[in-house]
């Protein structure tokens, strides 16, 4: 197995900024395709005893438009709290009942690397994430680079919720060389209410549960 690499450039964003980035025709350099909403449910996934969290992978659900796909992603390539993200990334289809287990997947890296760290253990819910996630490819020179994503997302867990953030996500395609975007990442640092996010999606939701845990009740 030789997991890919995901690269992308992560901002934490304000409401109005996810409206104007959805109407702009392009970012610096960058022309925008159409914008096109689509819902999404992650849930991320563990053994009880955190066997993936402790070897430092992920392991996300992801149900969209009546397709089910497992990601895993691995431990960071990149300086911490950096805005641009490296993780390596491998990913693989699941069935109906996947958190019974690994061994019921079809094959695929995803499955193969959940079976080396958890073995057949069933796999329970560390957080979900409900994401209304408007997207539209970004070009250069005519030439595809990646994604900007425009991410609205809930916070839930065990069926509660616990709150949401609204990130914008700038996903490189493979090979794409990051020199290239100098003018697309300046102009998105630039734009008026979006800050570089240090963290993940799931290390921010996994904040907002353990805060929800200790709160007074």
């Amino acid at each position: 197995m030789s997991p890919g690499l995901e690269t992308e450039l992560k901002l934490l964003a304000q409401d109005a900024a996810l409206h104007a980035l959805a109407a702009i025709d392009g970012l610096g350099p960058a022309t925008l395709g159409p914008p096109r909403t689509v819902a999404e449910s992650d849930v991320y996934l563990d053994t009880p005893a955190g066997a993936l969290a402790a070897a430092r992978w992920a392991c996300r659900l992801r149900s969209r438009e009546g397709r089910r796909v497992i990601s895993c992603k691995g431990p960071a390539q990149h300086a911490p709290g950096a805005a641009l993200h490296r993780r390596p990334e491998v990913e693989g289809l699941a069935p109906d009942g996947a958190m019974r287990g690994a061994i019921g997947w079809p094959s695929s890296d995803a499955r193969d690397l959940v079976l080396r760290l958890a073995g057949d253990e069933p796999l329970v819910e560390r957080v979900t994430l409900r994401q209304q996630r408007t997207e539209r490819t970004a070009r250069v020179d005519g030439l595809g680079i990646g994604t900007l994503s425009l991410d609205r997302v809930k916070v839930e867990h065990g069926g509660m919720l616990l709150g949401g953030f609204a990130v914008v996500e700038l996903e490189l395609d493979d090979g794409v060389d990051v020199a290239r975007l100098g003018g697309v990442i300046e102009a998105l640092l630039a734009w008026p209410g979006l800050v570089p996010d240090g963290l993940s999606k799931l290390e921010r939701a996994l904040a907002l549960a353990e805060g929800a845990a200790g709160a007074p009740r």
